[in-house]
C-alpha cells in the first residue's frame, strides 16, 4: 500500500546538504507554536486557519525554516496533493502533508483549489458513487492515496471528480483526507 502512495504523493527525501548557518527544525516549530497565540487567522491573508490548500506545481519543496536559507526536508512531485495550512510567515506557510510532515513551503507553490487524497488509512480505500448516499450506485473503487478535486461539500458528503480517467460523483466525507470532518465547502 505504501509502495502506491509514494506513486500518487510521489514524496521523496532529498540529499541537499543544509547550509552551516540553518538551524534545527524543533526550534522552527516552537516559535511558531508560540507565535501563533491561539489565533484562528493567518497573519499574512486574514484566513481561516488551519485550512486545506493544494500544490499547485509538480515539483516542490518542504523546507525544514522560512527561507530557502534552510534545508530541504522533502520534494514533492505532484501537483494537486492536499495540504494543511497550519500558519503563516511572510510568503512562508507551514504546511502538513497525510502522512503528518511539516515544513515550510513558499506561497507561490501553493493553491486554493481543493482536493483531497483517499484516507491513506483506510484498508478497502472508497467508493464513488453516483448520488450522496450510501445506497447510490458505486461509479468507481478508488484505492487509499488516489487524490481527487473538491467541487463541494455538505458536510457529510463530498463532490468530486478524478482526473484521469475523468470521473465525477460522491465521497463519503470520511473517507477523505483533505477535508474536516463535517466541513462545508462551498
Amino acid at each position: 500500500m505504501k509502495a502506491a502512495m509514494m506513486a500518487f504523493a510521489a514524496m521523496a527525501h532529498t540529499a541537499e546538504a543544509s547550509s552551516a548557518h540553518a538551524p534545527a527544525p524543533a526550534p522552527v516549530l516552537v516559535l511558531v507554536a508560540e507565535s501563533s497565540g491561539g489565533r484562528n487567522t493567518g497573519r499574512v491573508t486574514g484566513l481561516k486557519l488551519p485550512r486545506f490548500v493544494s500544490l499547485k506545481s509538480e515539483k516542490a519543496r518542504m523546507r525544514v525554516g522560512p527561507s530557502t536559507d534552510y534545508a530541504v526536508r522533502f520534494v514533492y512531485m505532484v501537483a494537486g496533493l492536499p495540504l494543511e495550512l497550519i500558519e503563516e510567515w511572510g510568503n512562508w506557510r507551514l504546511v502538513r502533508d497525510h502522512d503528518g510532515s511539516s515544513g515550510w513551503m513558499h506561497a507561490a507553490l501553493l493553491s486554493g483549489q481543493r482536493t483531497a487524497m483517499i484516507a491513506p488509512w483506510l484498508k478497502q480505500g472508497a467508493a464513488l458513487r453516483n448520488r450522496p448516499s450510501p445506497n447510490a450506485a458505486v461509479t468507481a473503487s478508488m484505492q487509499p492515496g488516489v487524490i481527487v478535486k473538491i467541487e463541494n461539500c455538505s458536510g457529510s458528503w463530498c463532490a468530486a471528480a478524478v482526473q484521469k480517467p475523468r470521473l465525477t460523483g460522491y465521497v463519503a466525507q470520511t473517507a477523505l483526507w483533505g477535508v474536516y470532518p463535517h466541513e462545508v465547502v462551498n
